[in-house]
């Protein structure tokens, strides 16, 4: 696949998309966009399944929805709201460090460049692209290991690791993709292109994709 094979199947991966569950991310900013909510979700979701990230979530932001509110409660309070998400007491305490650090050093205003969100404790290329274009509807691409994987089995890109995946697809990708690239790919990872066995019968842009590492499907 390359890139003028990318932009005639988007159409049609949005398709299959509409019939499959966006993450829960994507689905909570559409409603609310906040930088804050979108950067304490995806503390969440890792190692998590979304329906626990999303319940989690909305437990939590009822508690608190600033930086401010979140940084006054009790760790012990934010780990019985988030239970039970993977490592809930570590992140419970990322969660507080991280809502006083924006509470004092940025005024209560999550940063808005994907530079400055990576000074911040504990955050990664991932959750500050998410940031940056679900809180703030900017342009970023963020790669998780489903955006990697499936533009690596697509041919369209050739990367060891998500951090190539990300600057790769930035120098080919033209810019009114890049915002609902993840939401996408996550979505068909999930429920089409899974990493054992996808279901290529299923899928509606299998051509001209070059199953680059698939032995076997469905």
């Amino acid at each position: 696949m390359n890139i003028g094979d990318f932009v005639k199947i988007w159409p049609r991966l949005r398709d299959q998309v509409r019939s499959l569950r966006l993450p829960w991310v994507d689905r909570m900013s559409a409603e609310d966009r906040s930088p804050f909510k979108v950067l304490i979700s995806c503390i969440l979701s890792l190692r998590t399944q979304d329906k626990t990230t999303g319940e989690a979530s909305r437990r939590l932001f009822r508690l608190a929805r600033t930086p401010m509110a979140m940084s006054k409660l009790p760790v012990k309070r934010i780990e019985k709201a988030i239970y039970p998400v993977g490592f809930y007491r570590v992140k419970a305490r990322r969660i507080r460090e991280l809502s006083e650090e924006i509470a004092k050093r940025h005024h209560g205003q999550v940063p808005a460049t994907i530079e400055e969100l990576l000074r911040l404790k504990g955050v990664g290329r991932k959750t500050a692209n998410l940031v940056v274009t679900l809180g703030y509807d900017w342009p970023g691409i963020c790669v998780d290991t489903h955006v990697h994987r499936i533009t690596n089995r697509w041919g369209l890109i050739r990367t060891e690791n998500p951090t190539q995946t990300e600057f790769a697809l930035r120098e080919i990708l033209p810019r009114r993709y890049w915002k609902k690239l993840n939401g996408y790919l996550v979505a068909f990872g999930q429920g089409i292109c899974k990493p054992i066995s996808p279901l290529c019968s299923r899928c509606r842009v299998r051509t001209p994709c070059a199953r680059v590492g698939v032995s076997r499907s469905r």
